[in-house]
């Protein structure tokens, strides 16, 4: 095509694009490898003083396609124009933040050549687990759809009390919170729906790990970090019960990560546990650097179970090497408490059967639509109240598809 150019043609340089409004970046691809610097990175950088719009092609440029990375420098496009699928580094960090509205266009690529690939990373959203959501059937009671227990402290106490209602709200047919026996009063006040069980001892929490019909455990949240809570954990996996285990519950294992891992083996490891790490968590458990595709890969293979990484864009792996990459959580779940109720969103799935991956990309999806339900001055407590109208959206999806309807 360049060939075929009679125009003019002008060295490229922050010269030729003054007077602009419409840019058009297609100078490096996806598959960028060194970075970008000299006289290029110069009119990156001052296209950030221009109120031009930018379209890239592909990814703006600098930006690493694999990583969402930049290489020395990038521009921020208002829109990029991509080809067959999204590239990783458009849902990931740095990049994602560069690429503005992202389109994906059809340049003729069959479905047949992304089978074959097979590509374990997926874009999260009821695509990859609609047919498996488990909702509760017509001849289902409270009992088929699982008992979830959540480990409540005696300090912050509102962040179980935040993961049991969610865990009920996303579809646990019963939900006990189990408390040190000085706090139960605090906890059955505000609590309607949610059963307490006091905790006056140990073997009070071991009755209720013999118990069948409690199947999965969130454990955590305002837990107090120490032995207690390593200890709670470790005899939840002894009994090979669904497990969530999450804030207290892994900063307590900083310095015990193998004993952590060597006991989900033992329990069966991935269909039944989730890990739920912020970066900082992440950090004290694994240490290990990268994108977070690859840490939360890399921590799911160490450890055995399902690592759903939060952030901007939350990544959720599974040892196998499956991942896939939530997109839709709005900056309005930067708020105390949202993790609390994403732990309880996942232990209400595990509850209702769902097993750890499904349980935590479906979790995982729903909270963020929850948030963009709510909207601005978003707090915790309205992940649940806004939940039933994504359900009832998801619920409509699923009808239309198995009555052969539009959606």
């Amino acid at each position: 095509m360049a060939a075929r150019w009679s125009g003019a043609i002008s060295p490229i340089g922050p010269k030729v694009l003054s007077g602009q409004t419409l840019i058009v970046d297609a100078i490096f691809g996806a598959g960028l490898s060194r970075p970008v610097d000299g006289g290029v990175a110069d009119l990156f950088s001052s296209l950030a003083n221009r109120s031009a719009e930018i379209v890239a092609i592909d990814v703006p440029s600098g930006v690493d396609g694999d990583t969402g990375a930049v290489k020395g420098a990038a521009p921020a496009a208002s829109l990029t124009v991509t080809f067959g699928r999204p590239k990783p580094g458009h849902l990931l960090m740095p990049g994602r933040g560069l690429c503005g509205e992202l389109v994906v266009g059809d340049i003729g690529i069959p479905k047949s050549v992304i089978q074959e690939i097979a590509p374990a990373v997926r874009v999260n959203g009821p695509d990859v687990w609609r047919d498996r959501f488990p909702w509760p059937l017509p001849m289902h009671h409270k009992y088929d759809r699982g008992h979830a227990v959540v480990v409540g402290g005696a300090t912050t106490t509102g962040a179980a009390r935040l993961a049991a209602r969610a865990a009920l709200r996303v579809g646990a047919g019963l939900v006990t919170v189990a408390v040190p026996d000085d706090a139960f009063s605090i906890y059955a006040a505000s609590l309607t729906s949610v059963m307490v069980s006091p905790l006056r001892d140990a073997s009070d929490f071991q009755a209720l790990l013999d118990d069948r019909r409690k199947n999965a455990f969130v454990i955590g949240p305002g837990n107090g970090v120490g032995p207690a809570t390593c200890d709670a954990v470790l005899r939840a996996l002894r009994v090979d019960k669904r497990c969530v285990l999450d804030a207290d519950a892994l900063t307590s294992f900083a310095d015990r990560s193998e004993e952590l891992f060597a006991a989900i083996s033992e329990a069966g490891g991935a269909p039944g546990c989730v890990l739920t790490p912020h970066d900082g968590e992440y950090a004290r458990l694994f240490g290990t650097s990268g994108d977070r595709i690859a840490r939360a890969r890399d921590a799911a293979q160490k450890s055995g179970a399902v690592v759903l990484l939060k952030g901007p864009e939350s990544v959720i792996a599974a040892p196998d090497g499956r991942a896939a990459v939530s997109v839709n959580s709005p900056p309005t779940l930067a708020t105390a408490g949202t993790g609390d109720v994403l732990a309880g969103f996942i232990g209400g799935l595990l509850a209702a059967g769902a097993d750890a991956f499904d349980a935590a990309c479906m979790a995982s999806w729903l909270h963020g639509e929850s948030a963009i339900e709510a909207g601005p001055g978003l707090i915790s407590e309205d992940l649940t109240d806004y939940l039933p109208a994504v359900l009832r959206r998801l619920e409509r999806q699923r009808s239309g598809k198995r009555h052969g309807g539009t959606t």
